[in-house]
């Protein structure tokens, strides 16, 4: 499997959340203990041209993009989104335009000191193999001189927070890591320095869809937290859906299409280019703008691989459930558990039983969790939190409850769009009557 990483990162920390990034050419700020939120970028006539080549590759892109957005570019393949998000951080050197971070104009300043400064996420073994995974981390702080204490701290606070252990993953390289483990690593890298901004070149395209869907929800998460600037490239228009706070259409040479939110996009796509994107089941992709957490998320009877056999048995008859889960050492869903596998134990668990193959986060998707309560096939499916660890359990019914209540709004919104066309049509023709009725008049 290829992987998926992240080179380059950001500036020195920042003063207290909440609080703008300041300058992108401060070069190296005080150690405060807050981190760097959002810094707005606005690009302006953004043009790339190549020699030899009569129409550009990117063409007058104009676009404000807010501080702590996530915006997504979206288009077909060579419609210049990957070249447009290059140019923003320079690794492409624009033909013409400007581009502020924060409103200062980045177009003529170092550029290597401008990418020390933007976290940037690609589709490739970005990751040194030579280093291990806290000298991936601590490389771009390194750089721009933070003192070795700080340094270590950092490294111990980012992988926290992209969950993962530092006793566990502190001293590992690259090759010891799965595809999910290397991709968590480099958002941490990227954010190591606390960037303003993350530039992201379709990320997760390299891993499996069960890893893809979790590297969502974590990207998610941590921007419910840092309140970074995340501009994210990807082809997948449900992708685009599920992370975006806006979603920029591209046509060729990155003309905007539609740039919107994406209930507007799925409502009302401002053309037929922009509805091909959209596809078919518009009403159902709506089940990526509702998460998990805002559905009802219940509890139910759990044990731990080390309560004694009898004392399982003992809460799954006090629970009135036909199964109970089975929790790992850390606090993680294992197994479920029927009481036939439990008469079947024989004084181990180790064979009893079925394995939870797949959980999902509260950020995660009513899309997500409808996939993976149909792929295990049991009504149900685990909500774990960070690090894995149980959270409760989502149910058919209530996903379906959310389904309906999405449909019925869009039944509802479309009776109300088709009554205005009425209204609309019905004054059109009144007032075409009463103009030829003038017009009879005269006569």
């Amino acid at each position: 499997m290829s992987e998926t990483s992240v080179s380059g990162s950001g500036s020195g920390s920042g003063s207290s959340s909440g609080s703008s990034s300041g300058s992108v050419s401060d070069d190296n700020r005080g150690e405060a203990s807050g981190g760097t939120t959002g810094a707005t970028i606005e690009l302006e006539s953004l043009t790339k041209r190549y020699p030899g080549n009569p129409q550009p590759a990117v063409e007058n892109v104009s676009m404000e993009i807010k501080a702590g957005e996530t915006v997504i570019f979206v288009g077909p393949s060579g419609c210049g989104k990957s070249t447009t998000l290059k140019m923003i951080n320079r690794l492409i050197e624009p033909s013409g335009g400007r581009i502020r971070i924060n409103g200062e104009d980045v177009t003529d300043i170092d550029p290597v000191k401008l990418r020390r400064k933007v976290g940037y996420a690609i589709q490739s073994s970005g990751l040194f193999p030579h280093m291990t995974v806290a000298q991936n981390i601590a490389l771009v702080p390194k750089m721009i001189g933070w003192s070795k204490a700080r340094i270590r701290d950092r490294v111990e606070e980012m992988l926290d927070l992209v969950g993962l252990d530092a006793g566990e993953f502190h001293s590992r390289y690259p090759r010891q890591l799965s595809g999910g483990q290397q991709q968590r690593v480099g958002v941490a890298r990227a954010l190591a320095a606390d960037p303003p901004v993350l530039l992201m070149d379709e990320p997760f395209g390299a891993v499996d869809p069960i890893t893809r869907d979790h590297l969502q929800d974590e990207l998610i998460r941590l921007q419910h937290e840092l309140h970074k600037t995340i501009v994210f490239v990807t082809h997948d228009f449900d992708e685009a859906i599920k992370l975006g706070d806006r979603i920029a259409v591209l046509r060729e040479r990155s003309h905007i299409a539609q740039f919107d939110t994406p209930e507007a996009i799925l409502t009302n796509p401002a053309d037929d280019f922009v509805s091909g994107f959209v596809g078919a089941g518009a009403a159902l992709k709506r089940l990526n703008l509702t998460r998990v957490r805002d559905v009802g998320i219940t509890d139910y009877p759990t044990v731990t691989v080390e309560d004694p056999l009898q004392d399982i048995f003992d809460r799954l008859r006090e629970s009135g459930t036909n199964e109970i889960l089975l929790l790992d050492r850390r606090g993680r869903p294992y197994k479920w558990l029927r009481r036939g596998d439990l008469m079947r134990a024989r004084g181990s668990l180790a064979r009893a039983g079925t394995l939870v193959h797949d959980t999902v986060t509260r950020d995660a998707t009513l899309r997500d969790a409808l996939e993976a309560v149909l792929t295990d096939n049991a009504g149900r499916v685990a909500v774990t939190g960070r690090r894995g660890t149980y959270e409760g359990v989502v149910d058919m019914e209530t996903l379906m409850n959310s389904v309906h209540e999405l449909l019925e709004a869009d039944r509802l919104d479309a009776l109300e769009h088709q009554h205005d066309l009425e209204e609309t049509r019905a004054t059109q023709t009144h007032t075409e009557q009463e103009g030829f009725g003038e017009v009879g008049g005269r006569a």
